[in-house]
């Protein structure tokens, strides 16, 4: 399999995690959002939204999307797994995973973030005030949602989830921007559990080898 990400993408560090949870083998084939790789005729033939990750399987087949990508992983590598056997556990640790897939995330892209300086005329100060807005307050009912299940290791019970696969890459975005991580015990308990296990070590963007410093 080949992977194709950027190191500092959230949702490309999703499927990393996943790849490092299950033990799973895979090229690493960068492409630099802030150049505009993505852009380029060659990736946009093979990834027609022009978005990462993408993940080129052995069958030469492309899957987009990091949580569609992470759940086809899930269905052929079964083990370890990263959704409850249950059904509404396996339910509830989506919802978990959405609420920052799908409600914290899609609001600091990189893109978004640049039509609000480029296209808006923000300045670099208030773009960063939108980003902490939108993180803190996302994170905040997460910590409400996490504040109704029963106490365990992880965002979900006592094993890593596609819940902590999208909790651990959303903190490090927010550590960029000095997002305050302050009264959100369950979360940040979560967060530094992930963060004792090797895969998530491996999977982080510091360990990448497109890094920048």
């Amino acid at each position: 399999m080949k992977l194709y990400n950027y190191f500092r993408s959230s949702a490309s560090f999703r499927v990393r995690v996943a790849l490092e949870l299950k033990g799973l083998a895979y090229d690493y084939v960068p492409v630099h959002l802030v150049k505009g790789e993505h852009k380029q005729p060659q990736y946009a033939a093979m990834s027609p939204a022009m978005l990462v990750p993408a993940l080129q399987l052995a069958t030469g087949e492309h899957l987009g999307q990091s949580m569609a990508i992470i759940e086809y992983l899930d269905e052929i590598h079964p083990e370890p797994p990263l959704l409850p056997r249950d059904p509404l556990a396996r339910a509830r640790v989506r919802a978990l995973a959405q609420l920052i897939a799908c409600e914290i995330h899609p609001l600091n892209n990189l893109r978004v973030l640049k039509y609000l300086t480029r296209e808006l005329k923000l300045e670099e100060e208030a773009k960063n005030t939108w980003y902490r807005h939108w993180v803190r307050g996302g994170l905040e009912a997460f910590e409400r949602e996490l504040a109704q299940l029963p106490p365990g290791t992880y965002c979900f019970g006592d094993t890593p989830t596609l819940a902590d696969c999208c909790l651990v890459p959303q903190i490090f975005n927010g550590r960029r921007f000095d997002v305050n991580f302050e009264g959100l015990p369950r979360t940040m308990a979560a967060f530094d559990a992930c963060m004792a296990l090797p895969a998530f070590q491996r999977a982080q963007p510091s360990s990448c080898p497109d890094h920048e410093g």
